[in-house]
């Protein structure tokens, strides 16, 4: 799921566990912030640990300010049964950085692959809705350079356009560090490139 936005959504933290049943089968939803697929692997390693009597420990995450990075697995469910509708209410809550998964003990009752679908996009969309979601800004340093003289204009520019000060030197020869929202670069950069005598350059 690739992404124009200049923001992206996280969780919080670790939500609580949900619990949807069907004909007997429990399904424990619980959605995990993460940071990369080690953390994914310790989670569900440690939730197979715990649950060893649980039929399927399936799961979907998806990574990257982008949303570019995704995985979804059944765990021995039917294919496509478990994982994506798992990954499906990632995508329909529109977070990153989140692994969601759901722990399936079977209770004798076949649920069929359209009963399985639904039961786990249920789990995964109770995990989500008990958990707390934040916006996070795509940012980009923007560094300033320039003579103490300039100094009243320069800081009269971050006030009107509200930036934040990463860092700052002032002394005859000024630096200034700015965050600045990605998808307001340009316009900024060049609100500093019509004042005379500023070195600009963004930080990668």
């Amino acid at each position: 799921m690739q992404k124009e936005a200049d923001f992206y959504k996280i969780l919080a933290k670790t939500g609580e566990e949900s619990l949807f049943k069907d004909r007997g089968s429990k399904f424990i939803g619980q959605a995990h912030p993460v940071k990369n697929e080690n953390e994914v692997e310790a989670i569900v390693s440690d939730l197979k640990n715990k649950h060893n009597k649980a039929s399927h420990v399936c799961y979907a995450w998806q990574l990257g300010k982008n949303y570019e990075h995704y995985r979804a697995n059944d765990d021995g469910e039917p294919g496509n049964s478990a994982g994506l509708p798992i990954y499906g209410q990632l995508q329909s809550f529109d977070v990153t950085q989140t692994l969601v998964t759901v722990i399936r003990y079977y209770g004798g009752t076949n649920l069929g692959v359209g009963g399985l679908i639904q039961a786990y996009k249920t789990a995964a969309q109770l995990a989500l809705e008990t958990s707390t979601i934040v916006t996070k800004l795509i940012t980009e340093e923007l560094q300033l350079k320039f003579e103490y003289p300039l100094l009243h204009t320069i800081m009269r520019i971050i006030k009107e356009e509200q930036l934040d000060i990463a860092e700052q030197k002032m002394e005859l020869s000024c630096l200034i560090t700015l965050s600045v929202r990605k998808n307001d670069l340009n316009r900024i950069k060049e609100r500093f490139n019509a004042v005379f005598g500023i070195e600009i350059s963004i930080i990668g």
